[in-house]
């Protein structure tokens, strides 16, 4: 599988460089951040999105925060955990988030007194969890093709591309994998309202790629499937409860019901680091619920009446009795799920 002709985030002299995903597909901007702040800021606004690279620039975050406090003389064992527990508050939905900040905190527990050493071992670790995700993308995206025995063509919501991780992608990835291998044919996007991240994200990933895309309305999908224009359906994930249930993009949950009924299988990619085993359905997912202009807005136009009442969820959860398969990087997991996601908690 080929690199891709951009790099969505870098580690470079003490500085975390990160492509910003807000300005896409019009222009291609790095974002520096030399402290943890910047990159809590850069999370919260969607400048890095998708659930590994939010993993993987907390890590680089962590890293950041302690070289401040150990710089300005503050360093303690307290006020490093604060800025741990700072950077895991910037987004509540994406488990990959806490995931990354908790493993860079049990790395960090032997070099409490010895902050050079902490130092090495907090870079160390964070560059670890930024290969292991390409790796794990790798997997993923050669486990994935082998669902598609003849060519057919797939459409998918949002973005679960190399954007949203640090390389190659999840869903995406096994999009190209499965192109590369003659498996897949064309994608069609839906544009992922509010914020259009199947209009701006993924279909430029694609077009990048040389990859036939169709671009979508999301209330296009339906009709769509109605008439045969796509044969499967796959997704990234945010978050994954221990029965299978999945948390992602809002509008999953719409376009899972439609595959449902058009007797079209709906799969979801995501690593391990996306499952969430402390929390038995997805009923317990946290949902995140973002600003009001995202809805009433349309670039700098308002589209909406002054006053009116928005809801805006980032995310929802597909059930896990519409989910035909979950691709891992261990392998593809069927119902009855509990069971599955279990051993995977226990082999580790």
């Amino acid at each position: 599988m080929k690199q891709n002709s951009f790099t969505t985030m870098k580690w470079q002299h003490n500085c975390l460089c990160l492509l910003n995903q807000t300005l896409l597909p019009a222009t291609i901007e790095y974002i520096k951040c030399s402290d943890y702040l910047r990159v809590i800021m850069a999370i919260k606004r969607l400048e890095v999105r998708g659930a590994p690279a939010i993993g993987a620039a907390a890590a680089f975050a962590v890293v950041l925060g302690a070289q401040e406090l150990v710089r300005s003389h503050q360093f303690s064992w307290q006020k490093f955990l604060a800025v741990t527990e700072e950077i895991k508050a910037a987004r509540p939905t994406a488990v990959n988030l806490a995931w990354a900040v908790n493993r860079m905190v049990a790395q960090a527990e032997n070099y409490r007194a010895e902050t050079t050493a902490l130092l090495k071992q907090l870079e160390q670790e964070a560059m670890s969890i930024s290969s292991e995700d390409i790796a794990v993308n790798r997997k993923i995206s050669e486990y994935g093709a082998t669902l598609f025995t003849k060519p057919l063509s797939i459409l998918t919501h949002c973005n679960a591309g190399a954007l949203a991780t640090v390389a190659f992608g999840t869903a995406l990835g096994v999009i190209r994998q499965g192109f590369q291998e003659g498996r897949i044919t064309r994608v069609f996007a839906d544009e992922t309202r509010p914020l259009l991240q199947g209009a701006r994200l993924t279909a430029w990933e694609l077009m990048q790629d040389n990859i036939p895309v169709t671009l979508i309305t999301d209330n296009m999908a339906g009709w769509v499937m109605k008439n045969k224009m796509v044969q499967a359906v796959i997704v990234g994930a945010d978050r994954i409860a221990l029965n299978g249930d999945v948390a992602n993009k809002i509008g999953t949950y719409s376009v899972a019901v439609l595959a449902k009924e058009h007797g079209i299988p709906f799969y979801v990619a995501a690593p391990l680091s996306t499952f969430d085993f402390t929390i038995e359905t997805g009923s317990q997912i946290p949902i995140e619920e973002r600003l009001e202009t995202e809805v009433t807005t349309f670039g700098n136009s308002e589209v909406a009446p002054k006053g009116v009442t928005v809801f805006n969820p980032a995310f929802d959860v597909t059930p896990n009795q519409l989910v035909s398969a979950i691709i891992t990087e261990k392998g593809i997991i069927r119902a009855p799920y509990s069971r599955e996601i279990q051993q995977l908690k226990n082999e580790g």
